[in-house]
């Protein structure tokens, strides 16, 4: 990052006057938290989570809310929920950071602001996201950190542009590793004028025997040649749950976060990217809200099965 970059980011904060509302329980995170919004160029001020549990609670104090949530008590899960509502009614971005154990109770009560939950995050992480809440400042930079978080920040802002890249790819016709199609009408071919178009029935979902085979292959190949030379998250979201599908079994977001391959936040993200573009569902349990989960969308479903019928074809023709 350029000197200009720095001013510029240091007269822009100063000029719009951003604030981030820190909550914590714990006096060392808020500390910590305070610093990671002065870090990226935003003043703070402390935001008392609980309060969202009055019945006249006071308005959001800030333009950023950021909230540590380790554990899943009813009275912390019944505040999240709270503001969850009142953030997506006025707009306000939420940084949720919480624990791998605490996840599935905190995902469930986050469904309607879009927050951009954080597992366990380091402070390069913590800044990347405060900075993420803000599209409407496209040209903020981050101030200078020391050393080992500015190597934590440029490979963090490579890997979320990467994901980006790829979701770009994912969810348009050029360049796609796959399309999401509707298959060509076409007519039933007996000579009546009269007979509506038919679409050609989907293929059945592949045996989910196969499916978790190819899984344990591509595990194997990230065993023998590392990890980060495979990692295609979109790709190992999408085969979990095509065999969880075909298995009639429901898979926690907490199951997929690790069987996307990458860390927790990074497969969180993947999640809710994919949930924006049709791909996946958010289903919430109906015998316990502090639990929710991942599906296929029909379309997704519909896809997969395609896929896996064009693939047993080739494989028959190579024969």
């Amino acid at each position: 990052m350029s000197q200009a970059d720095f001013a510029y980011a240091t007269s822009l904060s100063d000029a719009i006057s951003l604030m981030v509302g820190v909550y914590s329980a714990r006096l060392a995170t808020a500390a910590d938290f305070r610093d990671d919004a002065v870090t990226a160029g935003f003043g703070w001020v402390s935001y008392d989570l609980l309060a969202e549990l009055d019945d006249n609670a006071p308005p959001l104090p800030a333009d950023v809310i950021l909230v540590d949530s380790p554990v899943a008590d009813g009275a912390t899960l019944a505040a999240l929920m709270h503001l969850d509502q009142r953030a997506a009614e006025r707009g306000v971005p939420l940084v949720v950071a919480t624990t791998m154990s605490a996840l599935e109770a905190v995902f469930a009560c986050l469904d309607r602001s879009g927050a951009d939950i954080v597992i366990e995050p380091t402070r390069g992480e913590r800044v990347i996201a405060l900075a993420r809440t803000l599209p409407k400042v496209a040209r903020m930079r981050l101030r200078e950190l020391d050393e080992q978080d500015r190597e934590t920040l440029h490979r963090l802002t490579e890997q979320v542009a990467q994901i980006a890249a790829q979701i770009d790819r994912l969810s348009t016709d050029e360049g796609s590793a796959f399309r999401l199609q509707s298959p060509t009408d076409d007519f039933s071919g007996d000579g009546d004028a009269e007979r509506k178009l038919i679409r050609p029935s989907r293929p059945p979902l592949p045996d989910p025997r196969l499916v978790r085979k190819i899984i344990r292959q591509r595990q194997l190949r990230s065993e023998f040649l590392g990890g980060e030379l495979f990692a295609d998250p979109a790709w190992d979201i999408l085969l979990d749950l095509t065999a969880a599908r075909a298995e009639h079994t429901r898979v926690s977001v907490t199951s997929l976060c690790i069987a996307s391959g990458v860390p927790p936040t990074t497969a969180l993200r993947w999640i809710s990217q994919m949930v924006e573009a049709g791909l996946l569902v958010r289903v919430e349990d109906e015998s316990d809200r502090r639990r929710a989960f991942i599906e296929l969308s029909d379309k997704a479903a519909d896809a997969m099965a395609r896929y896996f019928h064009e693939l047993g074809k080739a494989a028959k023709s190579a024969i």
